[in-house]
C-alpha cells in the first residue's frame, strides 16, 4: 500500500503544510509510511504541455504520484478555489493521476469556499477515473494557533479529529481497493 501526501501551498508559512505534517504523523501511526512532498521544495514551472513535464523536479513528483495507490493533497483556498500550484500539479502530471484514490484537507481564510476543491475534485473523477474520498478537512486561519509564525500549530480538536479519520479512510479504502482489483 502507497500513500503519499503532497502540501500544495507554496506559502513560506503555510497552513497546508502543518495540515500535512499532522496527516503524516496519524498516517505513520496506523502503521502507513506516507512520505510528504512539499512543493514549495519543487521548482515546477507551469504546465505548457510541452516542456514542463519534462524538468527533474516534475518528473520525481509525476514519478511519485504514478507509484502511488494513493495521493492526499493538502491545499490552500484562494478566491474561492484551489491555489494553481495544485490545478499546475494535475496539469503536468496528467496521465500519472490515473486511477488513484485522492482525499483533500483544506486550509482556507474563512468559512465560505468550503466547497472549493469539488472543481479539482470533478476534474480527477471524471478525466482521471480517481475515486474521490468523500470525507475531506477544511480548516480556516482561527483553526491554528501561532498562525504564520514559524511555531503554528492546529489548536481545534476537531480539525485533529478529522485529520485522523481522513487518514483512517484513506488507510481503509487503500486496502479495499487494492484488495478488490479495481485499480
Amino acid at each position: 500500500m502507497k500513500i503519499i501526501v503532497i502540501s500544495c501551498s507554496l506559502h513560506p508559512r503555510s497552513r497546508s503544510y502543518v495540515l500535512a505534517r499532522a496527516l503524516v504523523d496519524d498516517l505513520q501511526s496506523l502503521g502507513v509510511a506516507a512520505p510528504l512532498y512539499d512543493l514549495r521544495d519543487y521548482d515546477l514551472t507551469f504546465a505548457d504541455a510541452t516542456t514542463a513535464h519534462k524538468t527533474a523536479h516534475a518528473q520525481e513528483i509525476i514519478s511519485a504520484i504514478r507509484a502511488a495507490d494513493t495521493v492526499l493533497m493538502t491545499l490552500p483556498i484562494y478566491n474561492y478555489d484551489v491555489n494553481s500550484a495544485a490545478k499546475n500539479l494535475l496539469e503536468i502530471g496528467l496521465q500519472a493521476w490515473n486511477n488513484k484514490l485522492v482525499g483533500f484537507l483544506c486550509a482556507a481564510g474563512g468559512r465560505s469556499s468550503y466547497m472549493a476543491v469539488m472543481g479539482l475534485a470533478n476534474h480527477l473523477m471524471l478525466d482521471f477515473r480517481c475515486l474521490i474520498i468523500p470525507r475531506f478537512v477544511y480548516a480556516t486561519g482561527a483553526n491554528f494557533g501561532d498562525d504564520r509564525l514559524e511555531t503554528m500549530y492546529i489548536v481545534n480538536d476537531d480539525v485533529k479529529a478529522r485529520i485522523r479519520e481522513l487518514a483512517q479512510t484513506a488507510t481503509n479504502l487503500t486496502r479495499a481497493v487494492k484488495a478488490s482489483g479495481v485499480y
